[in-house]
């Protein structure tokens, strides 16, 4: 189970035996820290949490304080700065070299911040995006209670209008233009507004369902890369090709199995721009079948178990067979698939699909970090090394 899905279940725990929450959310951050914008983190009064806002060094200071949010019912925005070397001695002791900000806020019922946890896990449910637009700082002295720290504007991934505490209809339209970019750059982010009262400014949290991973294939060697891709919180589907009732237990593990032909799978399984897709069925006319259906799909990944000389004799017949111009269509192949870390067993081998997968729809290239010459999350710094060339990169980019 993902963050946000546990942190919703602990919400329903908590609150079915009465305890008083508070969630943190870090809003914001500059130079380095453990965790970026839209990490979350649960605690009650009993002193139980769920989730985390660094690496263990903000929480403990976070917990101390939930305790007057949740008495005062009062949302604040809490700023650690450990750019200084008196921090080491004097503060947090962190050493991390960075600012972070958390917005604090008490999750008393029919609050704002209880509102925006149901409109989270409705969207989790269904499996949709959306955007959370909360109100983390207000110049103006005497805030009315739309602007107030903690408001919020509640929006699908259809921008509309879901619920929250934000009335103001010009600074909601505003809002709305600029979740669209939060949207489509599938990033959270902070805005400012000036408005005829002062500079709000607002976070912009992204919510995200859990990325779909689908894989053909369902022998022993699926097993391990179903258990890692669930540790990550995805939403995992098997697909047998053979069609075994057996498979149907034996994967209970995954969200769920679908038992089908090759030739079926276009009209089974249901392949998003957000889908990875993992072909690994050891069936060579069943792989020729299912790259058939896939090459075309918008699936943001697509891997290929097998060397690359069985790949490149797969491509060579749908070639032949479709007459596709160039191989464009094949940019988002990766086979053989996973990163290179000389994975040898099952379980070694979903490692290096999974990170794979990860690298991939992160625009990075799955090297290591210590080579990296720009900040860890600069993810703008390593995208063109993806691109093998200037039909693939057009091709990937049409199809995110």
């Amino acid at each position: 189970m993902n963050e946000l899905e546990a942190i919703r279940s602990a919400y329903k725990s908590a609150r079915a035996r009465g305890l008083r929450m508070a969630l943190a959310t870090v809003v914001g951050v500059e130079g380095s820290a453990y965790r970026r914008p839209g990490a979350h983190m649960l605690m009650t009064e009993s002193g139980e949490t769920c989730g985390t806002i660094s690496g263990g060094c903000l929480e403990r200071d976070v917990l101390e304080r939930a305790a007057e949010v949740m008495s005062t019912r009062a949302a604040r925005l809490i700023e650690y700065d450990t750019r200084g070397q008196e921090d080491i001695v004097w503060g947090l002791g962190m050493g991390c070299n960075g600012v972070v900000r958390v917005l604090l806020e008490s999750l008393h019922e029919e609050g704002a911040g209880a509102l925006a946890l149901r409109f989270v896990a409705d969207c989790l449910s269904a499996r949709r995006s959306g955007v959370c637009a909360t109100v983390i700082a207000n110049e103006k002295k005497g805030q009315s209670d739309d602007v107030k720290v903690g408001a919020r504007l509640l929006l699908d991934e259809r921008l509309d209008v879901c619920g929250g505490s934000l009335t103001s209809h010009r600074l909601a339209a505003r809002v709305r233009e600029d979740a669209l970019e939060v949207l489509a750059g599938k990033v959270a982010a902070v805005r400012s507004y000036e408005t005829g009262a002062g500079r709000v400014e607002i976070f912009f949290d992204l919510i995200r369902p859990p990325r779909p991973l689908v894989i053909f294939g369902a022998e022993h060697d699926a097993l391990p890369l179903v258990s890692q891709a669930r540790v990550l919180g995805w939403h995992v589907t098997v697909v047998d090709t053979r069609a075994r009732r057996a498979s149907l237990e034996r994967f209970a593990c995954a969200n769920e199995v679908v038992l089908c032909r090759a030739a079926e799978v276009s009209a089974r399984v249901s392949l998003t721009e957000n889908t990875a897709a993992v072909v690994m069925t050891h069936n060579y006319l069943d792989d020729l079948e299912l790259l058939r259906a896939l090459l075309p799909s918008p699936a943001c990944y697509l891997g290929l178990l097998g060397p690359q000389q069985r790949t490149q004799k797969l491509l060579a017949e749908l070639k032949a067979e479709t007459g596709w111009p160039s191989d464009a269509p094949h940019a988002r192949l990766h086979s053989p698939v996973g990163l290179d870390i000389g994975a040898e067993t099952p379980e070694e081998i979903a490692l290096a699909i999974v990170a794979e997968i990860k690298a991939v729809c992160a625009a990075r290239g799955g090297g290591f970090l210590r080579d990296r010459d720009a900040p860890i999350h600069d993810a703008a710094a390593s995208a063109p090394a993806l691109a093998q060339d200037e039909s693939a990169m057009l091709y990937a980019c049409r199809l995110s």
